[in-house]
């Protein structure tokens, strides 16, 4: 297999694609969406042991994400059992995945110590809650700045690995090499559907939000509440279909169809 080189426009359109999935299915997918947020709250509640939990699971999790996308876009059967489809393929290297991101987000997470002292580490991890004049002040602004530099790269390395090593049988290096190495290949495509999906999954909602607010002032609340769950019941499916909208566009596979139309993984495809 190997990642193309998309152009910008392609990257633009990779959000009303997933839209276009969503709409194949939209009670379902949003209830399988639903109940992986569920789950990975409840265990996050756990004492000590469950943020590790939920972090080590992620990457199966996003599998199983990416095999209810699959499924919709072959025109599939879906069902909400695809949630737990994640864990049935390359469990321990997935597992290995989420353990990897973990440290790698915990030293990125400490290297922003060097700015502030540790309070945005604290505030990240340790729940803590700062104040108001101590997020506004330059230290803390300055910590949040190197976070956000050095997690790029991680977050890049981490996109495609999950579904690299679940549908291709990559080793976890090797995914996240190739993972990192699309990306990058792939900036300005990436670059046009994050702004993208900033114009309609924020400023235009919004817009829409803040006139619906001047209209009727006393029915804020209400107006807010109406508007914005349909809003996240719509944009966070299309944006889990819009993940593997990109993949299916960045990466070409030896097209491999299981006999089973009920499949949830193909064969692995030679790199």
């Amino acid at each position: 297999m190997q990642a193309q080189k998309l152009t910008a426009r392609q990257g633009w359109g990779w959000l009303a694609a997933g839209l276009t999935i969503f709409l194949k299915n939209p009670p379902l997918l949003t209830l399988i969406i639903l109940a992986y947020w569920m789950i990975i709250a409840l265990v996050n509640s756990l004492p000590l042991i469950g943020p590790v939990i939920a972090t080590l699971s992620i990457p199966a999790f996003s599998v199983s994400l990416m095999n209810a996308s699959r499924n919709l876009d072959a025109g599939r059967p879906l069902e909400v059992q695809v949630l737990f489809s994640g864990f049935r393929t390359q469990t321990k290297t997935l597992l290995t995945l989420g353990g990897l991101y973990l440290g790698a987000s915990i030293v990125a997470l400490g290297m922003s110590a060097i700015a502030d002292g540790g309070l945005f580490l604290q505030t990240m991890v340790g729940g803590y809650r700062p104040t108001p004049e101590e997020i506004a002040s330059g230290e803390f602004l300055a910590a949040a700045q190197i976070a956000l530099i050095l997690m790029t790269p991680i977050v890049m390395a981490w996109w495609y690995a999950p579904v690299l090593v679940a549908w291709h049988g990559f080793t976890a290096g090797k995914a996240l090499f190739f993972s990192l190495a699309a990306c990058l290949r792939n900036w300005r495509p990436f670059l046009a559907y994050g702004i993208c999906a900033l114009i309609f999954g924020g400023l235009l909602p919004g817009l829409v939000l803040g006139i619906l607010v001047a209209i009727v002032p006393e029915a804020a609340g209400v107006a807010t509440t109406l508007f914005t769950l349909p809003l996240v019941f719509v944009l966070a499916p299309t944006l889990v279909a819009s993940f593997y909208v990109s993949y299916r566009e960045v990466f070409i596979t030896t097209p491999v169809g299981p006999t089973d139309p009920n499949a949830q993984d193909e064969p692995p495809v030679d790199a």
